[in-house]
């Protein structure tokens, strides 16, 4: 591993030197995610195997190359699973790819997001440099933590090479429950519910049916049956994966106009914007399908509380995530010139400018 490590070194010197942008790419199936990739590719498949793993401490430490379904193997083996399901989009995906992104799956709300289970990271930085941040426990920082900083950064600021993540056991019961409500009064109740001591992990609503995940103690799930009601969905697995993995037939329409990635307060009312939706996360995340303007779809969310996204397909041209105001893009771009003072990380990827 250490001739892998200095032939990545060598690579970004070199890059660095001449000015030319590196595109850090694993198992490309989300380079589509984000502005369009440029530069010469950094592979990080090489580098991968798992460093250390104690079930009994629930904490996994791995390379930034391995693959995320191997690390999912071998954490069902001993019943436990990374809670935050991050979606992979295709059988390459990588850990560091798992990281750089920082998507979640239809648990995020109820457990948290990636970055809440970011414990430590390893990163080569644009001067060639090693650096490590955070540990393998929960509680190793004072000050501001860099490993969670990685979390969506989209491989701007450096090269993850290993990453340490705190995992949980697997739930000993789960079902799903259907039931067929409207948009609005789906909102309505999965705010509701929210309120309430139920073992949710996970919601979606879609043309006019509402699925609810209960996972926990057996106990629990068959009390939270006993006193919602609803209808308990056959293969609730597969359903949930497809979700995950956005395999479902909603997933598979224009990509003309693009898909929107909506993020809102929960109790957020239906949007005023014509197309095709779905909602998850308790009624925070919307996917959009729309042939409203950019301008109108972000300004429905900013008005809402939220921001939007262009998620997948759509014109690049327009800017993917929602533009910063000046004073956190000036934060944005300190944080870039101390990791990567020749700017050749994956620039324009998450900004154009940046």
């Amino acid at each position: 591993m250490t001739t892998i490590l200095q032939s990545f070194r060598e690579q970004i010197l070199h890059a660095a030197e001449q000015g030319n942008a590196v595109q850090i790419r694993g198992g490309g199936t989300k380079t589509w995610y984000g502005q369009q990739p440029e530069g010469e590719v950094l592979d990080t498949r090489a580098y991968s195997g798992i460093l250390a793993y104690e079930p009994t401490e629930l904490v996994l430490t791995a390379r930034c190359g391995t693959p995320l379904s191997d690390i999912e193997t071998l954490l069902a083996e001993q019943n436990q699973m990374l809670a935050f399901e991050p979606p992979h989009f295709g059988a390459e995906a990588t850990l560091g790819g798992m990281l750089s992104s920082g998507l979640s799956g239809p648990r995020r709300p109820y457990v948290g997001a990636v970055r809440d289970f970011v414990l430590g990271a390893t990163l080569m930085d644009g001067k060639g440099q090693v650096l490590e941040f955070g540990g393998q426990v929960m509680k190793n920082v004072a000050g501001y933590d860099v490993s969670r900083l990685l979390a969506g950064a989209m491989g701007s600021l450096g090269l993850i090479l290993n990453i340490s993540v705190k995992v949980l056991p697997r739930p000993f019961a789960e079902t799903t429950l259907v039931f067929a409500l409207s948009e609005a009064d789906a909102i309505k109740k999965m705010n509701q519910w929210a309120g309430q001591a139920l073992p949710i992990s996970g919601s979606s609503w879609h043309v006019g049916r509402l699925m609810l995940r209960l996972s926990g103690a057996e106990a629990a799930v068959r009390s939270a049956k006993q006193v919602l009601g609803g209808e308990e969905m056959n293969d609730a697995g597969t359903y949930w994966h497809s979700l995950r993995e956005q395999t479902q037939d909603f997933f598979s329409q224009d990509e003309e106009h693009g898909l929107w990635r909506l993020s809102v307060p929960a109790t957020t009312s239906a949007l005023p914007l014509t197309g095709k939706s779905l909602i998850e996360w308790g009624g925070a995340q919307r996917w959009l399908f729309s042939d409203e303007t950019p301008a109108t779809i972000r300004a429905a969310a900013v008005a809402a509380g939220g921001h939007a996204t262009l998620f997948r397909g759509g014109d690049k041209n327009t800017d993917v995530f929602t533009p910063l105001s000046t004073p956190l893009l000036n934060i944005h771009q300190r944080l870039k010139d101390a990791f990567d003072p020749a700017g050749i990380f994956n620039p324009g990827r998450l900004y154009k400018d940046f």
